[in-house]
């Protein structure tokens, strides 16, 4: 365990092992952070994941015999953050498990438990002795139940998902591992995690108003104290939210006898060329969760692929079908590849474009079988496009 600040204490697990999360690739494990506070009536915000939960009680046992525990607070059901409640509970059944009205409902529908519940709402407060606690609902960052705790106190929020990334550490905080490492993974998670729900992370920031924050302790990964960190990770949140992006182009593809790879490369070239950041991405190298950081990064996206069977490559199809589900707004892009005998399966890869809420710039590039000198000279004329595409916002 850990003093945080006088009497907060971190008591989480830390998941050296992770390596994929609901598909998304954790290469660097996470965390399950879960935070006691003693007070006159000791109080643990989040538990961790249902295999980690012997050494967070052993790190509870430490500081307090766990039966004292007054207040469990699940800032959000899902299971990697709930999962050792129930186990908890047997310790102290007397305790009162806060949560927000959805998290009742998640709950229960998870654990099949009446324990005792105490819901709370925007603005409410919870007294556990010096400190009063305070309550924001976050509904949709990322579940419905979704919520953050205040301690005014400490200055400390405690947001859950939010401002979280996945990431595995001796170290608890960001800037002993190093800010600009832990500001990759946030944004990685967030692309991944929180993309589709802007509208509700520009709500939560709002509501959260002017509070002061010294500290924000995050359920996964490492904890913010630096008041520089703090200010830039707000910041990157709210433009994040608003699905601003950078005036960078990433080209993903998959081949199959290199002549999309072929294609790739010369859209590469062309747009180097021109002095604009760009970025080549061979999905069959490169897991589909990184690529998508790169794709909220950039405004303009140039996908290209063979057709197998009427369609594109499963693991584009896959690509896409995670896309879509992820819906990045305000973003501009192209299909390209070549076919051998048919080339009908390109209105089902524009399709799966459209449906992810991106703007196609043009007509998509197909050429049959091999690309020769003057297909390659036909797609010079998508610069100027290009260029158009990267001045919207």
């Amino acid at each position: 365990m850990l003093e945080l600040k006088d009497g907060v204490f971190w008591v989480g697990y830390v998941d050296w092992d992770l390596r994929s999360f609901h598909g998304y690739s954790t290469p660097h494990g996470s965390t399950y952070n879960a935070y006691l506070i003693l007070d006159e009536k000791p109080t643990l915000i989040d538990t961790v994941k249902h295999y980690g939960f012997e050494e967070m009680f052993s790190r509870i046992k430490q500081l307090i015999d766990p039966g004292k525990i007054q207040y469990i607070i699940s800032n959000h059901t899902e299971m990697d953050h709930s999962g050792s409640i129930e186990k908890l509970i047997e310790y102290c059944p007397n305790a009162e498990v806060v949560c927000s009205p959805k998290g009742k409902e998640g709950l229960l529908k998870h654990f099949k438990k009446d324990w005792k519940f105490k819901v709370v709402k925007t603005g409410d407060t919870l007294n556990i002795g010096k400190r009063n606690l305070q309550f924001f609902l976050m509904p949709m960052v990322h579940w419905p139940d979704s919520m953050a705790t205040y301690s005014g106190s400490d200055s400390i929020l405690f947001p859950n998902d939010a401002f979280g990334q996945h990431y595995a550490s001796h170290e608890r905080f960001a800037d002993e591992v190093g800010s600009d490492i832990a500001i990759e993974e946030l944004e990685k998670y967030y692309a991944n995690i929180i993309l589709p729900y802007g509208a509700q992370v520009l709500s939560a920031l709002g509501t959260f108003g002017d509070i002061k924050l010294d500290m924000i302790c995050t359920s996964h990964g490492l904890i913010w104290r630096k008041k520089e960190d703090i200010e830039k990770i707000v910041s990157l949140y709210h433009k994040w939210a608003n699905y601003k992006s950078n005036k960078q182009v990433t080209i993903i593809y998959d081949t199959m006898w290199h002549s999309t790879e072929k294609l790739a490369t010369r859209l590469y070239e062309l747009v180097d060329s021109a002095g604009i950041e760009v970025k080549l991405i061979n999905l069959k190298l490169t897991d589909h969760s990184d690529a998508i950081t790169d794709i909220m990064r950039s405004r303009v996206i140039l996908v290209g692929s063979p057709i197998l069977n009427s369609g594109v490559l499963p693991q584009m199809a896959g690509f896409l079908t995670y896309l879509r589900g992820l819906k990045p707004k305000n973003r501009f892009g192209l299909c390209f590849g070549s076919y051998g005998w048919s080339k009908a399966g390109f209105v089902e890869f524009e399709n799966y474009l459209k449906n992810a809420g991106i703007e196609l710039i043009d007509e998509g590039r197909y050429f049959q079988y091999v690309p020769q000198k003057g297909d390659f000279d036909n797609l010079a004329d998508l610069l100027p496009k290009i260029k158009e595409a990267l001045e919207k916002e």
